[in-house]
């Protein structure tokens, strides 16, 4: 293994958590079948404090993911 490799599988574990501590934007898949009001797929929630930091981590963790998975690709 490399160490290209185990700085893949680290980003990939912070991404998994990151993803996790999420908070869910929707009230389920229950409330889309029995017709809950609360689903709005397309309502403008801004993100606030923590949340917003969750989800800037995340979606940069992502981009690195990425980045490497097409660099450990063109290296092996």
């Amino acid at each position: 293994m490399g160490f290209l490799d185990i700085i893949l599988m680290i980003v990939a574990v912070v991404l998994i958590i990151l993803s996790l501590l999420q908070s869910g934007k929707s009230d389920g898949i229950g409330s889309a079948f029995t017709g809950g009001e609360g689903l709005n797929l397309f309502a403008n929630v801004k993100e606030r404090g923590a949340e917003k930091v969750i989800s800037n981590l995340t979606m940069i963790t992502g981009v690195v993911f990425f980045i490497l998975v097409i660099i450990v690709r063109l290296v092996a």
